[in-house]
């Protein structure tokens, strides 16, 4: 029997762009390690980090997030992603609902992969129920339930992973929680690597 799969916590959220660095190399990880991610939406709040509203920042507060615009643009060209920086401070609530449903229906990635890859080249508004659910149809899920889901049980279960990540100390995206132990920032994906070795679930060469 092979043995069991260890869950990792994985906090995210859509208007991140270092979660969206983190999520290709890190699901590689499920490839190599004898691990599963269990993908939590937290929210990352660019006002309490950055200085407010954008017409409240300081110019030290612009120095910080032109600073880690360019980083992140660093990592982005490096693997051929565009990545501009949004032109207001978004409302993920409605696209995290949607991670949530899809990663019940088995479709987490295909939706992930085309709602980072969409937001950051500014094609894709994730306040926008329609455009939202106009990705349900593109990858086989049902819009309609979907709708259903948002305005039902998927602000609760949003709110829960937010609680569940205050529980675990998270205070930033992406952060993993690996036996406990938390990796924050896509450039952690290569330590979390090193401490799922230490426990003994890298998976045999083949």
């Amino acid at each position: 029997m092979p043995a069991a799969l260890e869950i990792i916590k994985f906090y995210y959220d859509y208007k991140s762009p270092f979660t969206y660095l983190a999520l290709e190399p890190a699901c590689r990880l499920e490839e190599t390690h004898r691990i599963r991610f269990r993908y939590l939406p937290f929210d990352f709040n660019p006002r309490g980090a950055y200085g407010g509203e954008l017409e409240q920042r300081s110019e030290r507060d612009w120095r910080k997030v032109r600073y880690l615009y360019l980083d992140v643009r660093r990592h982005a060209n490096a693997r051929g992603m565009i990545v501009r920086g949004p032109q207001k401070l978004f409302d993920s609530s409605l696209a995290m609902m949607g991670g949530l449903w899809t990663d019940h229906h088995g479709k987490f990635r295909p939706y992930s992969d085309r709602v980072f890859e969409r937001f950051f080249k500014r094609e894709l508004n994730i306040e926008d129920l329609s455009a939202v659910m106009a990705l349900m149809h593109e990858i086989g899920l049902d819009p309609a339930a979907f709708r259903k889901y948002a305005e039902s049980d998927g602000p609760g279960e949003v709110h829960a992973s937010f609680a569940e990540g205050e529980r675990d100390g998270v205070f930033g995206v992406p952060t993993f929680i690996a036996a406990g132990e938390p990796f924050w920032g896509n450039d952690r994906v290569s330590w979390l690597a090193k401490k799922l070795d230490a426990m003994g679930l890298r998976r045999a060469a083949q």
